[in-house]
């Protein structure tokens, strides 16, 4: 404006000077305004560019939750200065896996998996080695990662840690191919996967009846492990690589495991009897597996594995069946996921199931040698842990 005056009077226009002057003041708001409209322009430009981006998958048939208010839910509990999000439902096995491949492409900052630990794989093995960062609300039967990672097992809890956006890198494992974030196995454990996959109806209750009804059944399979420290022979019940400490509903299959050491806790479970079996359960649901005398367990980067036969594997819970040949191998801090900052680990508590098997532990030594003479008392134990399952 001032240089437009001084232009006019360089050029003697007598009659703009006169308006100058006595229309000033209303210039001078007309240039103001339009100084404050360029700025909310450049900070509402600026706002949308510093706005972390959020994508919630949601599966919205894992775990026993319906999941139609998730949507309203977040609107009610996220900070819209700070996030830009969008929520999207999965509409068939291995979408979520798209999905995330997708938004990690378009450089989304967050992807949240809302579901189970299988949700949870298909969204976190499209991020690994990404700048997008995994976020979970966990809604499925065993939460394994998410306890884990002490994250609320409730979706405002967990949409409150979303909130607070803190990230950490951590491992994650590859088996014969497939990454996992939790656990894989293969045995008896791959072998429930199978039979719980198959069942159709999910939690807890409908895995330990799985596990009654097919334990006594089973056969210890030979295995082959090689890794680091050379070549050994195992008769084993199962064999466990863990990258987090628990299969989920905090049975710990590998307590003191690390998410953030380069290495897979590796557990074999020795052959034993029926009578060893609930000491075993309240071990796991104790912290206290690596101190049973048929665990064996080691810390490894990688291993081979060579079985007798083709079986089952599983990684996170999901079933594969493969050749006899599995190789697993640690990946270090490649996977990068939203944590509880303010995450205090509980220590380990009853719970309804721990309860059962102790129940079932204190009949078994209170008969004990009447199942030596006659094994028919164990199956007769199996229906009275069953019938107590069922009433839970």
């Amino acid at each position: 404006m001032f240089f437009l005056f001084q232009f006019a009077k360089l050029h003697k226009n007598i009659q703009f000077v006169r308006f100058f002057y006595n229309n000033c003041e209303f210039c001078v708001k007309i240039f103001s305004i339009q100084a404050k409209i360029r700025v909310i322009f450049v900070n509402l430009h600026r706002m949308n560019e510093t706005k972390t981006t959020i994508r919630f998958i949601v599966n919205p048939i894992s775990g026993t939750h319906g999941k139609e208010n998730f949507p309203t839910l977040v609107s009610e509990i996220m900070d819209s200065e700070r996030f830009d999000w969008q929520t999207v439902f999965t509409e068939y096995a291995g979408h979520a896996i798209q999905l995330a491949k997708t938004f990690a492409e378009q450089g989304i900052d967050i992807c949240v998996a809302v579901g189970g630990d299988g949700t949870i794989n298909e969204v976190a093995r499209s991020l690994v080695h990404t700048q997008t960062a995994l976020g979970i609300v966990p809604c499925g039967s065993g939460n394994g990662l998410a306890r884990h990672l002490c994250l609320p097992m409730d979706m405002k809890g967990a949409l409150q840690i979303i909130n607070k956006a803190r990230i950490e890198a951590f491992d994650y494992g590859i088996v014969n191919e497939q990454p996992f974030f939790c656990t894989c196995g293969m045995g008896f454990d791959a072998f429930i996967s199978l039979k719980f996959a198959e069942a159709g109806k999910r939690g807890p209750i409908t895995y330990v009846e799985n596990v009654l009804k097919e334990g006594l059944k089973y056969k210890p399979q030979t295995y082959c492990v090689e890794d680091e420290s050379g070549t050994h022979n195992y008769k084993a019940f199962l064999i466990a690589c863990a990258n987090a400490a628990q299969y989920g509903n905090n049975a710990y299959i590998a307590p003191g495991a690390s998410m953030k050491d380069g290495l897979m806790d590796v557990i074999i479970m020795e052959p034993f009897d029926v009578l060893d079996a609930p000491a075993i359960a309240i071990d796991m649901f104790s912290k206290t597996l690596t101190q049973n005398s048929k665990i064996k367990t080691f810390k490894a980067k990688r291993i081979h594995v060579h079985r007798s036969e083709a079986g089952a594997i599983h990684y996170d819970g999901d079933p594969i069946m493969t050749n006899a040949d599995v190789d697993v191998e640690m990946q270090p801090l490649g996977i990068r996921i939203i944590v509880n900052p303010d995450a205090i680990e509980d220590d380990a508590q009853p719970n309804a199931l721990l309860n059962v098997f102790s129940d079932l532990f204190n009949n078994i030594n209170n008969v004990r040698e009447d199942i030596v003479r006659n094994g028919r008392r164990i199956h007769v134990l199996n229906k009275l842990m069953l019938r107590k399952l069922s009433r839970l």
